[in-house]
């Protein structure tokens, strides 16, 4: 039986409204989260818990100690007194166990003092192999394991995992015990900014970084946190006399910024299997002639995609966002550094800042020059993907609120909370997904396969048209 006509015309109807839904943009999901407001863990919860023994070592957490993934930096926190600060460590299946003897600091800030920050770094690991460490002496003694990365090269897989904007909620909790429980397991982690929150509490209270390195333990002693700082990060409080930026992160936080010629721990660049990864700060000045800006000059020529084909970069706040919070924070940044990030074919960027996902087509903006009125973003195969991730669940709640229309440069868009798992499979194909906290473990809401702009730069975005 053929269709009447009021059938034809709801048809055409369907087919209308699709295409105006394509052209206004990719997708916005229909998933719709109970709205709720988040709310911190008690400090007596499990999280937080304290290890037993006096001054036993606590906050324990690692990252990458140089740019080729041969080091590792030990760092963990004794509250009462200095104790010891050596690191002892031996390869899995070997009798054999050696030292590495680490620097201690403390700090203050307002009505707060620090306990004893530890920091060790451990050189000449072997790639790709497993290591057992102690912190702690007598019975306090406390044992992790990691493994270190393969051999940097083109096509030995890596998978990362992503997290930003983590704070100390229930929902954090939940962010973090859905990363740990996905079956595509990250080896490492790439940790876009806005940590502990400490400084949303009265007078910035310190002792918050402390229930976050606790809480964080479980994961960040066993794989490596690739450090993004975000502005919860800088603690800039002068009126309570805290007038120096980023003062509790740069003592209690290491990165490996020396190693790759950086002057400060907030911009730098590591290799870790397959990718060169370049880390920047959104809240130091990046201007022109700036150190930032010097050094992300100098770093590109450096990256040799035989070697590593996959550059990936990693910046708080985002330069493309679809939704009203932080709408074009990112843009000063952007205008500065987007020409680079097009000619040297950057794979993705991860950001942070807004809380939510949000996940671009590759669109660039490079020809608008402020009065040529060329200020729309095109399709640009040298361009990379943007992706917002700072939807960890931090104590200010979720970005709710979306511009409209979608633009077209935004290709799937929600407001829930989450983790992303970035899977590097060879010099040529990636594996990206993103899962929601109410989802199974094994489930992706938004995925992508990556094509590498060196390597394989086909269209891996062919919904957006410019």
């Amino acid at each position: 039986m053929g269709l009447d006509f009021f059938s034809v015309l709801l048809v055409l109807g369907l087919v209308l409204n699709s295409l105006l839904l394509f052209c206004n943009g990719g997708l916005t999901s229909s998933f719709v989260r109970k709205v709720e407001k988040s709310i911190d863990m008690p400090l007596d919860s499990d999280v937080f818990r304290v290890p037993p023994g006096y001054n036993a070592p606590q906050q324990v957490h690692i990252t990458q100690g140089d740019v080729e993934g041969k080091a590792v930096i030990v760092s963990w926190v004794t509250p009462e007194a200095k104790g010891s600060n050596t690191v002892l460590y031996w390869k899995e299946n070997s009798s054999k166990k050696l030292r590495a003897r680490g620097k201690y600091n403390t700090y203050k800030f307002y009505n707060y003092t620090s306990g004893y920050i530890h920091h060790c770094l451990i050189r000449n690991l072997e790639y790709d192999t497993k290591y057992y460490y102690e912190v702690g002496v007598g019975k306090t003694k406390r044992k992790f394991w990691f493994y270190t990365p393969p051999e940097v090269g083109p096509d030995v897989p890596y998978t990362f995992g992503l997290i930003g904007d983590l704070g100390q909620t229930f929902d954090s909790n939940m962010t973090l015990t859905h990363y740990e429980n996905s079956p595509t397991k990250g080896q490492a982690v790439l940790f876009v900014g806005d940590i502990s929150y400490a400084d949303t509490y009265p007078n910035h209270d310190n002792n918050r970084w402390d229930t976050w390195g606790r809480f964080a333990e479980r994961s960040t002693a066993y794989q490596p946190w690739i450090w993004t700082a975000g502005n919860h990060e800088m603690d800039f409080a002068p009126e309570i006399g805290e007038t120096k930026p980023f003062k509790p992160f740069t003592h209690r936080y290491r990165t490996p910024y020396r190693a790759s010629g950086s002057t400060e721990p907030f911009w730098y660049s590591i290799k870790r299997g397959p990718a060169h990864i370049i880390v920047l700060s959104s809240y130091s000045a990046y201007g022109k002639y700036t150190p930032q800006y010097t050094w992300l000059e100098e770093e590109f020529p450096k990256v040799n995609r035989t070697e590593t084909p996959w550059l990936i970069v990693l910046v708080h706040s985002p330069w493309y966002n679809s939704y009203d919070y932080h709408f074009m924070e990112g843009e000063t940044m952007r205008v500065m550094f987007e020409s680079w990030f097009v000619k040297n074919k950057v794979d993705v960027v991860f950001a942070g800042h807004v809380h939510a996902y949000e996940r671009s087509e590759r669109i660039s903006n490079i020809a608008y020059n402020v009065v040529n009125g060329n200020c729309s973003p095109v399709k640009d195969q040298s361009a990379p993907v943007y992706i917002t991730i700072g939807d960890g669940g931090n104590i200010e709640g979720l970005a709710n609120k979306m511009t409209e229309p979608q633009p077209k440069y935004s290709a799937f868009r929600e407001a829930s909370f989450g983790h992303a798992i970035f899977s590097i499979k060879n010099r040529t194909h990636a594996h990206y997904g993103w899962h929601r906290n109410q989802d199974g473990c094994a489930v992706q809401a938004d995925t992508m396969w990556f094509h590498n702009r060196f390597w394989y730069p086909v269209d891996d975005s062919p919904s957006f048209d410019s």
